[in-house]
């Protein structure tokens, strides 16, 4: 495998009705330990991967269980920085038929918000790294947050570390401050080799683009991707999925890729009846396009795998994606589901 990848993000853990519960309906919570750049480091360690977490966690119970956990599924959580505070926390209440699922996020004033940016030596923290992977949830919990995430970026450029960049634009975290997502988001963009974000992400970076709701959703794509790589030099590649949502228990999830040479790739919409857990998709899509690019895979292959993986998550309880290389690919070839004997 190559060099190590490193993921910059906030360690959270999710308390989660049970069941199609709504929240407090009867006096449990389930938690599971979650975050958008910890559920990418785990799926690629799944993978095969050499990858370390990057941040700051309470000194606490909590934060000790949190990165337990990482290790657990093969993350090194060495460079983690301990620190007095609490742990940042959502609520989830999973819905069902037409109810739609509904996050409550309880993360201000943690330990990873409060963190100050210089707190972090990037410099020593992405030594070896092949890739530094951050997403756009860092910036959106205040000015030291997206101050830490935009001097990683920065770091890893000069290095010479593939930066990756997941949009995942939180409209409900941007609205508890005053941050400018446009001003924030695009130092994130600018270092980035690879985005996983869609004509939405784009326009908030760059101003409202195509508004044609009667355009095909992969002809938008592409108009918004050449936005993207006309602003962003060193961007080479954008990648999101296409979903399709009857219900809350039935998706149906595709793929897009678009490259700075003008290709578009694109995996046909997967049935997801029955649907378990959909929270990490998105997470557990990039990590799989990851997996292939940095092993050397095409483009094509790369999506294919990142959109398997995908699909796949749907089935697993939690935030982490928890299958490994082996079942994507048996998904990518179509095997039978026949029980496992």
């Amino acid at each position: 495998m190559p060099g190590r990848i490193a993921c910059f993000g906030e360690l959270l853990l999710r308390l989660a009705a049970p069941g199609r519960e709504l929240l407090l309906q009867s006096p449990r919570l389930e938690v599971q330990v979650g975050g958008a750049e910890a559920n990418v480091g785990v799926s690629l360690a799944r993978f095969g991967h050499e990858v370390a977490m990057l941040g700051t966690v309470a000194d606490n119970a909590l934060g000790h269980a949190a990165l337990g956990e990482l290790r657990r599924h093969g993350v090194d959580t060495r460079a983690v920085a301990m620190a007095e505070g609490r742990m940042g926390l959502y609520f989830l209440a999973t819905g069902a038929g037409h109810r739609p699922s509904e996050v409550l996020y309880d993360r201000a004033g943690s330990a990873f918000a409060l963190a100050p940016p210089e707190r972090y030596d990037w410099p020593a923290l992405l030594a070896g790294a092949g890739w530094l992977h951050v997403s756009g949830v860092t910036p959106a919990l205040g000015a030291a947050t997206a101050t830490a995430a935009a001097d990683a970026v920065r770091a890893a450029t000069a290095l010479g570390t593939r930066v990756s960049f997941d949009g995942n634009f939180r409209p409900k975290l941007w609205a508890a401050w005053d941050g400018d997502p446009a001003v924030m988001l695009r130092p994130l963009l600018e270092a980035a080799e690879i985005a996983f974000a869609d004509h939405r992400d784009i326009d908030v970076v760059l101003g409202a683009g195509d508004q044609d709701d009667a355009v095909p959703h992969a002809q938008r794509f592409a108009r918004a991707a050449r936005r993207a790589f006309d602003a962003f030099p060193r961007l080479q590649r954008l990648a999101c999925t296409t979903r399709v949502q009857p219900s809350v228990e039935h998706h149906a999830l595709g793929a897009l890729m678009a490259t700075r040479d003008g290709e578009l790739h694109q995996v046909e919409a997967r049935e997801l009846p029955g649907i378990v857990d959909r929270i990490g998709g998105g997470d557990a899509f990039a990590a799989g396009v990851l997996h292939g690019l940095a092993s050397g895979w095409g483009d094509l292959d790369s999506l294919r795998f990142g959109h398997a993986a995908g699909c796949l998550k749907h089935s697993v309880p939690g935030d982490f994606n928890l299958c490994d290389a082996q079942d994507v690919l048996a998904l990518v070839r179509g095997e039978r589901l026949d029980v496992r004997r």
